[in-house]
């Protein structure tokens, strides 16, 4: 005969035979059959491509306006020969090379997603079972599954014996589930006991495993509070360089007589080194580049701990987080069920109920929570049973007979007390009692049942319990509960963090796990009672700190409701079913044990799956964030005196006071040299959002002091008369040199022995460079005469005194918690 298996396909490229003379054996596709499906595409091959290729990555960070410009300048240098003028040219390089790097790290972990790992496929095939790559699986092919087996296709079972099923890795339930006939498994999913055959109805990309791989991976870059305010600048720049450029280019070359004297002389090519160099004072490469060092040694850092950081913001986000998003298995526990004890049932349990428990756990049969008895009962080889019947998820129990006069003579059950005991037995209503309260509290319960008589089975198919079965105990099973869960969650909430637990498991289990871990619950929320409106789940979830029987999707979406409150969401997971969860959140967190396609979308792994990593990785992420904070405000007020000066000297026409290499020297010194060290010193303070208008409220008013005081001493040398072009440049560069020097020295406090080191050697540079010839000669200085000094002098004491008071209003009025926790950001 024939048979036609409903939504399965079958049929619609020739037909699956079904031998009935001697059982359900199937013959399975024949070899043209195969040819047919293979030349229509209907193979298991799916594609294997993130969203952004290597050349998409590279022209995103390179051909960009702002790159251009720069580009422009450090060539139109070099033309005109002044080579020692282009030194910014190797910082533009480093961060453009900075910024393909990191994407194409996380570019190359997505392409690495899985979520079939096997390497083979067993197929039914003209008769015969034989073994394919997972690629060559086709519609329609008959899957033989057997217990180790990864589910290669979706399909529909047609063939079942005792035929279980972990889903646990797509949909976070961590009970096997049964499979019937007709019943649909799903690729990616794994036999954990019993025996079966499927139809496959779904390959390549409709399949379920492809779909979940292809959505992950969606490329995205982990969202970073310093990456986004440094970019909001960058685009501000970008927008202002050309109007800028155009005020400072004509400004340069009317201040060589103007432009038709200029062109005809050749000294255009000064007023285009003035204009290079006002152009590339705006822009602060060195920030980008001393972001992506700090994060790169904060990684190394944590890579000693045992915990990888997949992409480098990475440690900037944890910092940020104040929601906790936990899934209970694998991260508040083990992933494995332990023996918990034994409990009283009312009733005296017969002689040979321990061997009888021993036998169970030794059954090659077992599931996973009868296994766990082994370590407990020993089985000593000496039962040989009659008969007996392997767990079914449909029975939701196992048995066994032994013949009279072994130790454990008689029929024993072992199973749900609520399928194996029937409440109108006498024995039974305390048994089933305190089975509840105990399922109640958290702890899987089962019955170990005795009878004297023995199993009655017929046609090797229906199994008759003995009807005079009475409980003799009762076994509890819980999850291994991590040892460093509860000190880690304690930390969290010291912190401010808040917490939630979420499950595909039951409420009330997850909720007894919660527990036991410190957190306060109310029993758990059946999330299969979420509201689908986003803003109506945030305020469940508001209500609740506990959630069960969540889906791989309500994961996701409770993690997107929870970002439109405000939260910045940091989710830990091992399983497949955390996969969109964890790419959804600010921070995905994988532990040790994860499917290697939650390792690949998630930002930081647990190497060694200690939770108690955890708290190291925030302490550093708040030493990156705080430090970096502190170093913007260096950066940015040379940006914004920068822009000053180039729009104030452009329109007075004045030439700009400056060479693009006595830039880089000032830069060097009162900023890239003592960064370098800054962003990589201890910083304890708890992060504040805002970084960039916190950093923006000093930087522009300190650079606003430094442009003062630069257009002052110009003033000055022009009223005088008799200092030279490259005097003035140097009574400049001075000047600008000692009051950045100063915003070193507030932007430090509280000093240490270190940073007292490190301003010290800066002074001490600035003193060599101005004074030692080669030096001198290189960046074009020229010792202004005592007149220019002391007028220098005095226009710096002045810019420093007003440093000092903008500091202490900023500190005192805009961030008064950097005087509690030593810091100055």
């Amino acid at each position: 005969m024939t048979s036609r298996i409903p939504g399965s396909g079958i049929g619609e490229l020739g037909q699956t035979t079904i031998r009935a003379a001697d059982g359900p054996d199937r013959i399975g596709l024949s070899a043209a059959d195969v040819a047919v499906r293979v030349k229509g595409g209907l193979t298991n091959d799916a594609p294997d491509q993130s969203s952004r290729s290597l050349w998409e990555i590279f022209r995103a960070n390179v051909f960009t306006l702002f790159n251009a410009i720069v580009a422009g300048s450090f060539v139109l240098l070099l033309i005109l020969g002044q080579w020692r003028d282009a030194l910014f040219g190797f910082a533009a390089v480093g961060n453009a090379l900075i910024g393909v790097v990191q994407e194409y790290r996380a570019k190359k972990s997505l392409d690495r997603l899985a979520v079939l790992n096997a390497p083979r496929s067993r197929v039914l095939r003209d008769g015969v079972v034989q073994d394919v790559d997972v690629q060559e699986v086709v519609k329609d092919d008959v899957l033989v599954l057997r217990a180790g087996d990864q589910v290669t296709a979706d399909a529909v079972v047609v063939q079942a014996s005792g035929l279980e099923v972990d889903e646990s890795l797509l949909t976070g339930e961590s009970e096997p589930v049964g499979k019937d006939v007709g019943a649909e498994v799903l690729s990616g999913s794994s036999v954990v006991s019993g025996q079966g055959r499927a139809v496959v109805t779904r390959v390549g990309a409709e399949s379920f495993a492809s779909k979940l791989t292809a959505e992950a991976k969606r490329f995205s870059l982990v969202h970073s509070e310093i990456r986004q305010g440094l970019n909001q600048v960058l685009r501000w720049i970008t927008l202002a360089l050309l109007p800028v450029m155009a005020i400072v280019i004509n400004g340069q070359m009317q201040s060589q007589g103007g432009w038709q004297v200029a062109i005809t002389t050749g000294t255009w090519r000064i007023g285009a080194v003035g204009a290079v160099a006002s152009v590339i004072a705006m822009i602060p490469l060195g920030l980008v580049l001393m972001t992506s060092v700090a994060f790169a040694v904060g990684a190394v850092r944590l890579a000693r701990q045992k915990v990888l950081i997949q992409e480098l913001a990475a440690v900037e986000g944890l910092a940020r987080v104040d929601m906790l998003c936990l899934d209970k298995t694998g991260t508040l526990t083990v992933g494995k069920i332990v023996f918990d004890a034994v409990h009283d049932t009312g009733n005296t349990p017969p002689a040979g109920w321990k061997q009888a428990l021993g036998w169970f756990g030794a059954d090659p049969n077992a599931n996973a929570t009868a296994r766990c008895l082994s370590a407990d009962f020993r089985d000593e080889g000496s039962l040989r049973p009659l008969s007996s019947v392997p767990f079914s998820s449909a029975r939701k129990w196992s048995a066994v007979s032994f013949s009279d006069g072994t130790p454990a003579a008689g029929t024993w059950l072992l199973g749900a007390p609520e399928m194996v005991l029937d409440p109108k037995q006498p024995d039974a209503g305390r048994a089933l009692e305190t089975a509840a309260v105990l399922a109640a509290s958290g702890l899987r319960t089962l019955v170990l049942a005795h009878a004297p008589g023995a199993l009655l089975i017929r046609d090797d198919v229906e199994v008759e319990l003995p009807t005079d079965h009475a409980p003799a105990v009762l076994l509890t099973f819980q999850e291994k509960v991590r040892p460093d869960a509860a000190q880690t969650l304690s930390y969290f909430k010291e912190q401010g963090v808040e917490v939630k637990i979420i499950s595909g498991d039951d409420p009330r289990t997850v909720a007894a796990v919660a527990r036991k871990v410190g957190v306060t619950t109310d029993g758990g929320f059946d999330a299969r009672q979420l509201p689908d409106d986003q803003e109506e789940m945030a305020e469940v979830m508001d209500r609740h700190t506990v959630f069960g029987r969540v889906t791989p999707a309500q994961k996701k979406d409770m993690v997107r409701a929870l970002q439109r409150r405000g939260h910045v969401v940091a989710m830990t997971g091992d399983g497949v079913n955390d996969a969109l969860a964890l790419k959804e959140a600010d921070i995905g967190i994988a532990m040790d044990s994860a499917a290697a396609a939650t390792k690949a979308v998630s930002r930081l792994v647990l190497l060694d799956g200690r939770f108690d990593r955890l708290p190291g990785v925030v302490a550093e992420g708040r030493r990156v964030i705080a430090n970096i904070e502190r170093v913007s405000m260096l950066f940015l007020a040379k940006t914004a005196y920068a822009v000053i000066i180039s729009i104030t000297f452009g329109a007075l026409l004045w030439d700009f006071p400056f060479l693009p290499r006595q830039l880089s020297a000032t830069d060097g010194i009162t900023i890239g040299i003592p960064a370098f060290f800054l962003a990589l010193m201890p910083n304890a303070r708890r992060y504040r959002s805002g970084f960039l208008k916190r950093s923006l409220s000093f930087a522009v008013p300190a650079g606003l002091i430094i442009a003062l005081a630069v257009l002052t001493i110009n003033t000055y040398s022009l009223w005088e008369g008799s200092s030279t072009i490259a005097e003035r440049r140097t009574a400049s560069a001075l000047v600008l040199a000692l009051i950045a020097l100063w915003v070193l020295v507030v932007l430090s406090r509280p000093l240490n022995r270190w940073r007292v080191l490190i301003i010290a050697g800066m002074w001490a540079a600035l003193g060599f460079v101005l004074v030692v010839p080669p030096l001198r000669d290189f960046f074009d200085f020229t010792m202004p005469g005592w007149n220019h000094l002391a007028a220098s002098a005095v226009v710096a004491l002045a810019g420093a005194v007003a440093v000092e008071v903008l500091f202490r209003y900023h500190r005192q009025r805009l961030n008064p918690d950097a005087l509690e926790h030593g810091s100055v950001s």
